[in-house]
C-alpha cells in the first residue's frame, strides 16, 4: 500500500481548496498514510518546496478562502526535463503519489506524472465550472454567491436612479457563473460566449425595458473579455433612457470563506482521491455527477466534449 502521498493546489486558486487539502490530509493519515504538502504548485514540486502535513497543520482552515499552500503557474512543467526533476525531488522524500488540486492544466500535469510512474488523482478545483465531467467544480458555488449578493445589492441602487448596471463576470470559456448568477438575480440579459454578442440588438432590448415595460432599472450580465465593458456603458447611456455603469467583480469572485456546499464537495472529492491512491490507482480526476462521487479518466475527461446550457438559457428567456 502505498505510504507516502503529497498534495498540491495549482492554477488559479478557488474557494474550497483548504477545505480539499484538509480532507485529504486526515483520511490519509487516518489510514495510516504520511502526507506532504507541496507549495506553489508544481513550482515547489521542482524546486523541492515540500514539507510533512499533520492533522493540527491543516486544523482550521475548512472555512478558508484561498489555498494554504499556494498555487503558481509553470508552463515549463510539459518539458520533460522539468518533470524530471520534480520527480527526482519527490523519490528523495518517498513520495509515491500526488493529488492535485486545479483546473484542466494542471490535469494535463496530473497525468503527465502518472505516466512517469507518479500516481495523480486531480480534484476540479476552479471557481468557472470549467471541467466537463464534473457538474460542479470546487469553489463555483462560492464564486456564484459572491456574484449574487453583489449583484442584489447594486439592484437596490440601480432602481434608485433609473440605471442600467453591466456586470462582468468571470468564465470566458464556460458561462456558467453568468447563466446561473442572471437566472438567480433576476438579471434582464445576460451574455456570454455561448450566446454571443450583439450590441445593436442588446440596446434595443435595453430601449424595449425602458420605454415598452417601464423598467427603472436593468441588469445585464456579460461574461469577461467578451466586450470592453465600460465603453458599452457609455453606449447605453448614449442610446437607451437608462444611465449605464459597469462593474467588474474581477478577482473578488475568487475570495470569500467557502459555502457550505463548497466544503462537504472538497470533502467527498477529497475523501475518494485518498481511497482511489490507497488502491494504487492514478490518472483519474475526481467528478460530481448526480450527487455521486465518482473517477473519471484524466485523459478522456480533457476530451470531453462541454455540456450544453441551453436549457437553462431556455429558462432564463422564459423568465424575463
Amino acid at each position: 500500500m502505498v505510504k507516502r502521498i503529497g498534495v498540491l493546489t495549482s492554477g488559479g486558486d478557488a474557494p474550497g481548496m483548504n477545505a480539499a487539502i484538509r480532507a485529504v490530509t486526515r483520511v490519509a493519515l487516518n489510514s495510516g498514510i504520511e502526507v506532504f504538502g507541496i507549495y506553489n504548485g508544481y513550482k515547489g514540486m521542482v524546486e523541492g518546496d515540500i514539507e510533512p502535513l499533520t492533522k493540527a497543520s491543516v486544523g482550521e482552515i475548512i472555512d478558508r478562502g484561498g489555498t494554504i499552500l499556494g498555487s503558481a503557474r509553470l508552463p515549463e512543467f510539459k518539458d520533460l526535463e522539468v518533470r524530471t526533476k520534480a520527480v527526482a525531488q519527490l523519490q528523495k522524500r518517498g513520495i509515491e503519489a500526488i493529488v492535485v488540486i486545479g483546473g484542466d492544466g494542471s490535469y494535463r500535469g496530473a497525468l503527465a506524472l502518472t505516466e512517469m510512474g507518479i500516481n495523480c488523482i486531480g480534484l476540479p478545483g476552479t471557481i468557472d465550472n470549467d471541467i466537463t465531467c464534473t457538474d460542479f467544480t470546487i469553489g463555483f458555488d462560492t464564486a456564484l454567491n459572491t456574484i449574487v449578493e453583489a449583484v442584489d445589492k447594486l439592484r437596490d441602487t440601480s432602481s434608485s436612479h433609473h440605471r442600467c448596471s453591466i456586470v462582468e463576470v468571470m468564465g470566458n470559456r464556460c458561462g456558467d457563473l453568468a447563466i446561473y448568477s442572471g437566472i438567480a438575480c433576476g438579471a434582464e440579459i445576460i451574455v456570454t460566449s455561448q450566446t454571443g454578442f450583439e450590441e445593436s440588438e442588446v440596446l434595443e432590448r435595453l430601449r424595449d425595458l425602458d420605454l415598452i415595460k417601464k423598467k427603472r432599472q436593468a441588469i445585464v450580465i456579460i461574461s469577461e473579455k467578451i466586450t470592453d465593458v465600460h465603453q458599452f456603458a457609455k453606449k447605453v447611456s448614449l442610446h437607451t433612457g437608462f444611465s449605464g455603469r459597469a462593474t467588474v467583480l474581477g478577482h473578488v469572485q475568487r475570495g470569500g470563506s467557502p459555502t457550505p456546499n463548497d466544503r462537504v464537495l472538497a470533502s467527498r472529492m477529497g475523501e475518494k482521491a485518498v481511497d482511489l491512491l490507497m488502491q494504487g490507482i492514478g490518472g483519474q480526476c475526481i467528478s460530481i455527477r448526480n450527487n455521486e462521487i465518482i473517477s473519471v479518466p484524466i485523459e478522456e475527461a480533457l476530451n470531453m466534449p462541454r455540456d450544453s446550457r441551453k436549457k437553462l438559457h431556455n429558462l432564463f428567456d422564459r423568465l424575463v
